[in-house]
């Protein structure tokens, strides 16, 4: 396929045009579960709808979704994942699906989820002659482990390889896992960076309120030491729950905040009785609860991205994080955070230190605060206007 001439860079403060391109995006699960590849993509087609693109989003749907999506949404039949419900799995590409693709005559196929959707619509897309991008949102390749499935793991990294080599350009969220995407054969030249953005409306230190800690029941002297995120098992809840007991049983009197809601709920609550659960929380309320708190610990390793590390960062939080790829692309160890191995002790040891040194803690904190700044959702989302345009029609 012949690619166009590029456009001129757009000057300071001149909008990225979207204009005449017409997005197919394919989705795992676009708005049955709020979590952070959802929001991301959400957020991506309202930036193309505004910059003059149509968009059609093509994903499983529930009867009871998360939020509403932004732009048009196509059904596409789906079952529900045992044990994890919430969220669905397509069964392929149907053919009034592929009677609808046709008819909204795509100039591009965005693939955001490497399921048997997103194969087929990468073969459909193939077949049609239209470009296909693929994003990387999720590593599913740690995910087995978690489940009791490890013997999994070679079966779906080789699943994972064959979609992104059969897309004609990637979209990585960090250079970490670009790096990983060219030792597994893509070529550097299809290979770009999409990363994330903050909203600093949102997330800002200046959403700390001593009045909501009060009401949640912590001293003024606490340690409140937060966990962000869905709770479930692969965002290391063992670690985080082992890393508060160590603490305990040093005389250390953390005191745990839990933002987010999931199936391992109940587990987190029967091994962290003390520890203060708000469940699922949006908007202000959610900048809030995040700026109120005083450490993050982000025990996950498997994070393609990491918005919770990003988002506690532009909140005015020390962040303690898992020494991985995604926390690397974001934290200067030592300055704008800490980076340690992902065990219990060396998260307790790094937590320590932190509540006993409290000008190294607001140092970090201010020095995470100015990096998040530099996330911006507009300038992001434009980029991935770029790739469009690079990957031609």
């Amino acid at each position: 396929m012949n690619a166009p001439a590029l456009r001129p860079r757009p000057l300071p403060g001149e909008a990225v045009s979207a204009e005449g391109l017409r997005i197919a995006l394919f989705s795992g699960n676009y708005n049955c579960v709020r979590d952070g590849a959802n929001r991301a993509l959400n957020r991506l087609v309202a930036h193309l709808i505004d910059r003059g693109a149509a968009v059609r989003v093509y994903s499983p749907a529930t009867r009871e979704p998360a939020f509403a999506p932004a732009g048009d949404l196509v059904p596409i039949r789906s079952i529900g994942i045992p044990g994890r419900s919430e969220y669905r799995l397509a069964t392929g590409l149907p053919r009034a699906a592929r009677r609808d693709l046709d008819s909204f005559a795509p100039t591009h196929v965005h693939l955001s989820c490497p399921d048997l959707l997103g194969r087929q619509a990468q073969a459909a897309a193939r077949a049609r002659g239209v470009p296909t991008i693929a994003s990387l949102h999720t590593r599913f390749e740690t995910y087995p482990a978690y489940y009791g499935l490890g013997f999994l793991a070679p079966a779906v990294d080789r699943w994972l390889k064959s979609f992104y080599a059969r897309s004609d350009y990637v979209l990585a969220p960090n250079a970490a896992l670009a790096e990983r995407l060219r030792g597994d054969g893509i070529a550097p030249h299809r290979i770009r960076l999409w990363g994330r953005g903050v909203d600093p409306r949102q997330f800002s230190p200046a959403l700390r309120s001593e009045a909501w800690r009060r009401g949640q029941g912590y001293a003024g002297n606490d340690p409140v030491i937060l966990f962000f995120g869905r709770l479930v098992r692969e965002k290391g809840l063992d670690m985080f729950a082992a890393a508060i007991a160590a603490l305990r049983q040093r005389g250390c009197p953390v005191r745990p905040l839990i933002v987010g809601d999931g199936p391992e709920r109940a587990w987190l609550q029967a091994r962290l009785p003390e520890a203060r659960f708000t469940g699922h929380l949006e908007g202000e309320a959610l900048g809030r609860a995040v700026a109120s708190a005083d450490i993050l610990l982000n025990p996950s390793v498997t994070e393609a991205f990491g918005n919770v590390n990003l988002e506690a960062m532009a909140a005015g939080l020390s962040v303690v994080s898992a020494d991985v790829g995604s926390a690397r692309a974001l934290i200067e160890d030592d300055r704008s955070g800490l980076l340690v191995p992902p065990l219990p002790e060396a998260y307790a040891d790094a937590v320590e230190a932190l509540i006993a040194a409290p000008a190294r803690r607001r140092r970090i904190a201010s020095a995470a605060a100015a990096a998040a700044l530099a996330y911006n959702w507009s300038d992001i989302l434009d980029a991935v206007i770029g790739v469009y345009r690079l990957a031609g029609a």
